[in-house]
């Protein structure tokens, strides 16, 4: 027998009436061998492999490989929402005892109706098969039971996977050696798998078109329903479907998928899976369909940027794959849940107040973006941009986001973040121990020198002046700092050193757009760079003064899982204590005060319903509105200009938002999308009050002042500068012992802030008066030549410089 069937399969030519009359011979023997009670996955085999030999046939591999399908993975919000999906294949897979019985026979019915009879081939469809194509060497007829069908598909489905394209056309090539794969796999598979878990794989598997893989999603997409909840009718439909997606599409085509679910009912009465009455009353019902078109991607997101954001973070972390290419197969075929902070709440407030302050599509060219995070935990509450989410910029979509970094999708270029970086160093200098107090004269303009980075290298000069909304005169930390003055602070930041505030910055979370640390130059302090900052990195060191110090890097993912429902591991996050908490408390303090007392650069913009922290970010020349600030729960940045041209455009009497503009500072656009972001999303949170500044910071950290009295001047200036004092003389002279000229007596004597000013008051030469067994007077030599501990004046250093008197001095 399998010398007749080699000899034949070696002639070219023939009769087709021969070849079929070859196979039926073939088939009787594969028939006669059943009947001698051979196993039948052996003779299924020999029968359909008539043409290329019983041997070939046992040599195919018997093992097929099947993995976990593709599946949707879905973004979720804090509340468990769905905020985005993403999928190689729109897939919903469902266990079996979830498809209602009346799906599965309508399946078997049309496609395999001796499915729970056969073994993986079906020998007589086969034979049938056989007798119709003939000897064309392909197939245009089927015989495939449902076992083949999805062997068929895992082997596709493997090969896409795989990117194997060669592969994928094997499997679909019509080819009575592809028909000899699929049996030999079929055959085995019978023999590993019961039926209901070979009917499950099927149902999950198979293509219902449209877009929609499985019959789980099939359901969702074409009736807005789960699986067990079809009825006779549409299952019908679906089962109708498989056999060719396109050609029965009940959106495109109603009547051929009308036509198509008849001939699936018939199916399903001749073999008596329904009665003669659920025919009727089925085939009668019209097709409606509630189609569901399923996103994929960000830009069928709610919150579209937040996601483009998320899907950065897969992306690039190492947690989620090695390669960039495997993180991606993750998140599209991965079936993945992932949790994330999104507070569905906080993000309608910032879009709307965004997007009322800057059109979606606002025709002067300007964006707007918006961070908000929870101080003490680093959540990112709710990512903001303005524009349309989406590819076609000609419909002014846009898929940077301008409120994250370069490596998280925010483009080439960051954006300058202005007087917001005045917080660094103000941080600094309590850092180093200078009162509230310490007061500098600050000019309309100036330029400050001596300025070197953290190696020790010069770092040039920085001529500065002050804004318009700002003035010249007396500042302190505070006042200095309500009043955004400029000059105050490029003074301070002298004094404090470059090295100091930007290694706060860098604790704090702050980096350039390119991942970079900031830039050590003297404008830090005005918030420039070579390469720009991002809001989202800004409202996280704001979140960290609102956390009493503690700084936590941004987190957007909480959890993932898997198909299965087992945690996937997620990227580590880092929090510390970063400032002393007393420290952070007296800057809060401070920023308060630039929101609520009169004058200051955000006092028009006000408290959002409740008590808050804030400072004002006007870059040079007003490229740039932004603004920064935090309540206890919650922090946001806010940066408003033009992505194409950050640097150079001005924002000054532009039309944005249909609102025209004079000039533009950091309170004039950010400042109240700031507000009313904050307000509308604390509506129904308690209020919590801020917390009070800490003496220490107040009066600055104290170190004993040397005792100079009886000293020269000169002498005298040269140990208090050595300790690291200031030193300015008295212009009045006072009675003393000491020689006339010496130093009588400091102000303060005893302790006194690290780099505070030292005044010394010089005698005159003549012995203070005193009453008969008085006191020594204040400035007399004790026994021992030291001056009288009691006439040392108090250490607290004035609070109201210039005429400002703080709230908490």
């Amino acid at each position: 027998m399998r010398s007749s069937r080699r000899s034949a399969s070696s002639r070219s030519g023939g009769s087709a009436t021969a070849q079929r009359l070859g196979i039926l011979a073939v088939i009787s023997v594969v028939a006669g061998v059943l009947l001698a009670g051979m196993l039948l996955p052996i003779v299924g085999g020999v029968g359909l492999l008539a043409r290329t030999g019983a041997n070939d046939f046992e040599s195919l591999p018997s093992e097929l490989e099947i993995s976990a399908l593709p599946q949707v993975s879905r973004i979720l919000a804090a509340d468990g929402s769905t905020l985005a999906t993403f999928y190689f294949q729109n897939r919903i897979q469902v266990p079996l005892a979830q498809v209602p019985a009346i799906m599965q026979k309508a399946i078997i019915a049309v496609e395999d109706v001796r499915f729970y009879e056969h073994h993986g081939v079906d020998w007589q469809g086969v034979f049938r098969a056989l007798l119709h194509n003939g000897s064309t060497g392909s197939v245009q007829q089927g015989g495939s039971t449902l076992t083949q069908q999805y062997v068929k598909n895992v082997l596709i489905e493997t090969a896409a996977t795989n990117g194997d394209a060669k592969g994928v056309a094997a499997a679909h090539a019509g080819t009575l050696a592809r028909k000899a794969k699929e049996a030999r796999y079929a055959l085995a598979l019978e023999q590993k798998y019961t039926k209901q878990q070979i009917l499950e794989g099927y149902l999950n598997i198979a293509y219902f078109g449209d877009g929609a893989y499985g019959v789980g999603t099939a359901a969702e997409h074409y009736f807005g329903k789960p699986v067990r909840r079809l009825t006779l009718a549409q299952a019908a439909l679906l089962a109708g479907l498989v056999q060719s997606p396109e050609v029965y599409d009940p959106v495109l085509h109603p009547e051929a998928a009308r036509q198509r679910r008849s001939t699936v009912l018939s199916q399903m009465l001749k073999y008596h899976f329904i009665d003669q009455t659920q025919f009727d009353v089925a085939v009668a019902k019209p097709i409606t369909l509630h189609v569901h078109l399923q996103g994929n991607g960000c830009e069928a997101s709610s919150a579209p940027y937040f996601c483009d954001y998320v899907q950065h973070v897969i992306e690039n972390s190492p947690t989620f794959g090695k390669t960039l290419a495997d993180r991606k197969k993750l998140l599209l075929r991965g079936g993945l849940t992932i949790q994330t902070t999104l507070e569905p709440k906080v993000q309608h407030a910032a879009d709307h107040a965004v997007r009322n302050y800057v059109h979606p599509r606002d025709s002067s060219g300007i964006a707007a973006a918006e961070a908000v995070v929870q101080p003490g935990t680093g959540k990112v509450l709710a990512i903001s941009v303005n524009r349309p989410y989406g590819q076609n910029a000609k419909r002014g979509q846009n898929t940077i986001d301008y409120a994250v970094d370069r490596a998280y999708g925010g483009g080439t270029a960051g954006f300058p973040a202005g007087s917001t970086f005045k917080l660094f160093v103000l941080a600094a200098a309590l850092k180093q121990g200078l009162p509230l107090s310490t007061t500098i004269f600050a000019p309309s303009s100036i330029t400050v020198t001596g300025f070197s980075d953290c190696q020790g290298n010069s770092a040039g000069s920085f001529p500065v002046h002050n804004a318009g909304d700002s003035e010249s005169g007396r500042f302190n930390l505070i006042t200095g700092t309500w009043f955004s003055v400029n000059t105050f602070f490029a003074q301070l930041e002298q004094r404090t050193g470059l090295c100091a505030p930007v290694k706060i910055a860098e604790s704090m979370g702050v980096r350039q757009e390119n991942g970079s640390a900031p830039d050590q130059y003297p404008s830090f302090t005005l918030g420039a760079a070579l390469h720009g900052y991002s809001a989202l990195d800004i409202a996280g060191a704001y979140a960290t003064i609102a956390a009493h110090g503690v700084h936590c890097d941004p987190i957007a993912i909480t959890k993932v899982t898997d198909q299965s429902g087992k945690d996937v591991r997620i990227p580590h996050q880092s929090c510390g204590q970063v400032l002393d908490p007393g420290l952070a408390d007296t800057i809060t303090n401070i920023l308060h005060g630039v929101l609520t007392q009169p004058g200051a650069t955000a006092a028009n913009v006000g408290e959002p319903g409740r008590p808050a922290a804030a400072k004002t970010g006007t870059a040079d020349n007003s490229v740039a509105s932004n603004f920064a600030g935090f309540v206890p729960q919650m922090a946001a940045a806010v940066w408003v200009g033009d992505p194409a041209a950050s640097a150079t455009r001005s924002l000054n009497f532009l039309t944005i938002g249909g609102r025209t503009y004079g000039s533009v500072f950091g309170a004039t656009i950010a400042g109240p999308i700031w507000r009313d972001t904050l307000t509308a999303a604390l509506q129904g949170e308690p209020v919590i009050p801020l917390p009070p500044p800490d003496s220490k910071f107040v009066n600055g950290i104290t170190k004993a002042v040397p005792d100079v009295t009886g000293l020269s001047v000169a002498d005298a200036t040269t140990v208090l500068k050595a300790a690291g004092f200031s030193v300015t003389v008295a212009s009045k002279p006072i009675d003393s012992e000491f020689p006339k000229g010496t130093v009588a007596k400091t102000s303060p004597s005893g302790q006194a802030p690290i780099a505070s000013t030292i005044t010394l008051l010089l005698s005159n030469g003549h012995p203070p008066k005193t009453k008969p067994g008085g006191p020594p007077s204040p400035g007399s030599p004790s026994p021992s030549g030291s001056p009288s501990p009691s006439g040392s004046p108090s250490s607290s250093p004035s609070c109201t410089p210039h005429g400002h008197k703080p709230p908490h001095c």
